[in-house]
């Protein structure tokens, strides 16, 4: 009988090994590729590996060194830019959907499934569109070619969503948790604020991708800062098509804050709660 189970198991065991092996070579090998291009000095066809390996392209962009030789920049300016622009992007959205997350699941609004819907418009059409109509705008309004209308142009993206899933969460909040803090004493204000949010835990995982999706903006940014703003994003399209060890460094750069948060989202965050974020 023991012979038989190992012989079945046999098969069962050398496909579900193949079926590893095949998603680790479909998620880290193009990874692998990119860590390899960004290390490499000289790779020239039919060699399968560099000839010449070091770390000049990323001392140059990470500016501990300064050379014209290699063809790339110190992307430390545009870095910042990014994580700024991220920083305010999620903030804008914060101080908006949960306002209006609140508003649409407590209260009676009139026409609320219009204003969600009008929420949600902007995802339901291509984004170059939107944004040619959007700089013509901030033209007049004097917000193109500055930060301040790249962070404009950041923002709409997910804000539709954020409002969607905050008003969903405090529609999940059990009403008779706010009644009794309010049987106790305790004000309207002060219930929202030790009882309401801290639900808010099972949304904060859509901010941190309002962060990770305003950090990777380029589209936006292409219309609306271009040539004066230049983000991480638009260094890595410029710089694509003709150095590939600088842009192979940039991605790697720009897949950091990724990894940061999806670890964060595993640590902070319950399991039920990252298991209801979609």
């Amino acid at each position: 009988m023991r012979d038989e189970r190992a012989g079945k198991a046999t098969p069962v065991l050398t496909a579900e090994i193949t079926l590893l092996v095949l998603v680790f070579l479909l998620i880290i090998g193009p990874m692998m590729s990119v860590f390899i291009w960004s290390v490499a000095h000289r790779w020239y066809w039919p060699n399968a590996l560099p000839q010449e390996v070091g770390f000049e392209y990323w001392k140059q962009a990470l500016g501990m060194r300064t050379s014209l030789a290699i063809g790339a920049i110190s992307i430390i300016p545009a870095f910042l830019l990014s994580l700024t622009i991220a920083v305010v992007v999620v903030i804008i959205s914060m101080l908006i959907a949960i306002p209006a997350g609140y508003a649409l699941a407590k209260y009676r609004i009139p026409f609320g499934a219009v204003i969600m819907f009008l929420f949600l418009m902007p995802n339901a059409f291509p984004q170059q569109p939107i944004f040619v109509n959007l700089l013509r705008v901030f033209t007049r309004w004097g917000l193109s070619r500055n930060r301040s209308g790249s962070c404009s142009g950041a923002y709409p993206g997910g804000h539709g969503l954020r409002c969607l899933d905050t008003s969903a969460t405090f529609r999940s909040i059990p009403n008779y948790l706010e009644e009794a803090a309010r049987s106790v004493g305790a004000t309207r204000l002060y219930t929202f604020f030790h009882i309401t949010c801290l639900w808010l835990r099972r949304a904060s995982g859509q901010f941190r991708i309002v962060f990770i999706t305003s950090l990777d903006e380029f589209t936006g940014t292409f219309f609306i800062g271009l040539p004066f703003v230049s983000t991480l994003p638009m260094t890595l399209y410029s710089s694509s098509g003709y150095n590939m060890q600088f842009a192979s460094v940039i991605a790697i750069i720009l897949l950091i804050p990724s990894i940061l948060f999806m670890t964060l989202i595993q640590r902070v965050l319950r399991a039920e709660y990252v298991g209801g974020m979609g």
